[in-house]
């Protein structure tokens, strides 16, 4: 099912806004630029976009890598830069890109060969992206040319989030916790517990706030 729920009073309650139990085609990511404006993407090249606030969602056609697809790449996560450009990370190491808001989109090949799951814009409008096997790829003109990083890790590195102060927190599976004062070189601290880490949210001054696929596991290590 390819479904979409919201809420207006910070989780306590949630109201279906879309839901299609035709296809079996989960979506991966949700990005809204404004209150009106959003875009959600998933498997095979998923992609539906709403300019009313989920009101109504129309989809949204994603560049295919040969006219002889009939499914496009798994599409994992979509993320914003400056302005109305967009960024999607998706698998076979591909980047797309929009211009527009989510309404068209150009296809990008990085030169890595697994799948990315997560990516951010840092404050001086490079890309980074990162995902299966802890590769990680930037890019610093608007995704013409792209480097790889080291990470430090080798387990695949599942979300990344940008600090105020420019940093970022990349965290993954087999505990997987990487950081970067500047988003180019990194450091590796993982986790010994090993917990497969799937999302990570900054949560002021208490340090990074950890999810497993078993909830919360927070950062104490």
């Amino acid at each position: 099912m390819k479904g979409i729920v919201e809420t207006t009073d910070g989780g306590e309650t949630w109201k279906i806004q879309r839901s299609d139990t035709t296809v079996d085609q989960p979506l991966f990511s949700v990005h809204f630029s404004d209150a009106s404006n959003g875009i959600a993407v998933g498997l095979w090249s998923l992609a539906v976009r709403t300019t009313d606030g989920g009101v109504s969602w129309m989809p949204v056609k994603f560049p295919a890598l040969s006219a002889k697809e009939k499914a496009g790449p798994n599409i994992y996560q979509v993320f914003p830069a400056k302005g109305s450009v967009l960024y999607a990370a998706a698998e076979q190491g591909l980047v797309y890109r929009s211009g527009d808001g989510g309404a068209t989109w150009t296809l990008i090949k990085t030169g890595n060969r697994g799948s990315f799951w997560a990516g951010l814009t840092l404050p001086d409008g490079s890309v980074l992206v990162a995902g299966l096997n802890g590769k990680m790829w930037r890019s610093s003109d608007d995704g013409k040319a792209w480097s790889e990083l080291n990470s430090g890790v080798t387990a695949s590195i599942t979300d990344l989030v940008l600090g105020s102060d420019g940093s970022v927190t990349g965290v993954g599976l087999e505990g997987a916790v990487v950081t970067s004062k500047d988003g180019t070189a990194f450091t590796a601290s993982p986790r010994p517990d090993r917990a497969a880490l799937t999302a990570v949210l900054l949560d002021g001054p208490g340090g990074p706030l950890l999810f497993s696929k078993d909830g919360v596991v927070g950062a104490d290590r």
